[in-house]
C-alpha cells in the first residue's frame, strides 16, 4: 500500500438556478471573485456537519445567500476532472462539485447575493434558441469550422463509435439529419474537443492553442460551469416530455398562451399553436379557473391551472411537443 500522501478533496454544490420571465429562459449567475473576470454559476460548499443531505445543504445555501426558495431542485452529476479548480503545481484541495439543475419563479426577485443577477441562458448557447430560425451562427462559424475539424485524421487514442463527421450530421442536423434540442451537452462537448470555445483554449487544449483565433461562440463561464449548464438544460428539455416540470416556472395561473411560450422558451423550438393546445387538452395537464385574464394586451384569454391529480392518473405526464422547422 503507498504511503505517498493522498490529494485532500473538498465537495461543492453548484447550482444552474432557471427561471422565466418575459418568455426567455434564464440562469442565476454570480460574478466572478478572486481576479477571475469570468463569471459563472452560484457555487458554495458542502457542510457534512450543517446539512443532513447535499439537497438540504444547497437549499440552505441559496436561500441564505440568493433569497431564493427553489421549487424543483435535482442533482445532475458530480464534476470532478482534475484541474477544475486548480493549476499546474498546485497543492490545496481538489475541488469536485456536484451539479443541480433547480427551479423557481422568483426571477422578479432576482437575489440578495452581491454581484448576482439573472441572465438569459441563450447568452451562452445563442446556437440553441430556434423559435424564430436556424441560428445564423451554426452556418457562419460553426459549421465550416467543425467540417474543417472533422476532416483532419483523428488519432488512434482519440476514435470514437461514431466519427467526427457522423457526429457533427448527428449533433447539428446538417447533411438530412435532424436538430435534437436534448443534445445540448454533446453539441458542447464536441465544440470543446475541437478547441471552438474559449473555455479549451483557456484550459490548454491543443485543438484550442492551434487556432491563430478564436470564433466568438456564447459567454464563456468561468470553470466547467458552461458544461454544468449544458447539462441542466439538456436534462431540463427532457424533462419537459415526461415530467410536469413546466409548471415550477408558471405562476399558479396562466393562460395556454403563457404555457406554450414557456415550453418553447425552454425548448427553443417554435410550436404550432392549435397543435400545442390539441396536446395540452388530449394530456388533461391543466384545468380552466373559470377567470379571465384582462392582462395580455389583446383579448382576454382564460386562465389555468396545473391539475395535479394527473400525477396519479399515469407515470409520465409530459407534453411531447414536436417543433416547427
Amino acid at each position: 500500500m503507498s504511503e505517498k500522501p493522498l490529494t485532500p478533496i473538498e465537495i461543492g454544490l453548484t447550482a444552474a438556478i432557471v427561471a422565466i420571465e418575459g418568455n426567455e429562459p434564464l440562469v442565476l449567475i454570480a460574478q466572478g471573485s478572486d481576479g477571475d473576470k469570468l463569471a459563472g454559476l452560484p457555487f458554495g460548499p458542502f457542510d457534512a456537519v450543517a446539512h443532513r443531505t447535499f439537497e438540504i445543504g444547497l437549499r440552505a445555501w441559496v436561500e441564505e445567500q440568493a433569497g431564493l426558495h427553489l421549487g424543483y431542485v435535482e442533482q445532475l452529476y458530480t464534476f470532478g476532472d482534475r484541474g477544475r479548480h486548480t493549476k499546474a503545481g498546485d497543492t490545496d484541495a481538489h475541488m469536485a462539485s456536484i451539479g443541480y439543475l433547480a427551479l423557481t419563479r422568483a426571477a422578479d426577485n432576482a437575489s440578495r447575493a452581491q454581484g448576482a443577477a439573472f441572465e438569459p441562458w441563450y447568452r451562452y448557447f445563442p446556437w440553441e434558441d430556434w423559435r424564430e430560425s436556424r441560428p445564423e451562427i451554426i452556418e457562419r462559424s460553426m459549421l465550416p469550422a467543425l467540417k474543417h475539424w472533422a476532416a483532419q485524421v483523428e488519432t488512434a487514442g482519440s476514435r470514437r463509435a461514431l466519427s467526427r463527421k457522423d457526429r457533427v450530421r448527428l449533433y447539428f442536423g446538417g447533411e438530412g439529419g435532424n436538430w435534437d434540442e436534448e443534445r445540448v451537452l454533446d453539441r458542447y462537448e464536441m465544440l470543446y474537443e475541437a478547441g471552438l470555445i474559449e473555455e479549451a483554449r483557456r484550459d490548454g487544449r491543443p485543438a484550442a492553442l492551434a487556432r491563430p483565433a478564436m470564433p466568438s461562440l456564447g459567454v464563456p463561464m468561468r470553470f466547467d460551469h458552461r458544461r454544468i449548464l449544458a447539462t441542466a438544460i439538456a436534462r431540463l428539455r427532457a424533462k419537459l416530455k415526461y415530467r410536469p416540470v413546466v409548471f415550477e416556472l408558471l405562476p399558479s395561473e396562466f393562460t395556454l398562451t403563457e404555457l406554450q411560450r414557456t415550453v418553447e422558451a425552454i425548448s427553443g423550438r417554435h410550436l404550432h399553436k392549435q397543435n400545442f393546445r390539441r396536446l395540452v387538452e388530449s394530456g388533461a395537464l391543466v384545468e380552466p379557473t373559470g377567470v379571465m385574464s384582462t392582462q395580455t394586451g389583446g383579448r382576454p384569454a382564460a386562465l389555468f391551472r396545473f391539475r395535479r391529480e394527473v400525477l396519479q392518473e399515469r407515470p409520465a405526464p409530459g407534453l411531447r411537443v414536436r417543433g416547427r422547422r
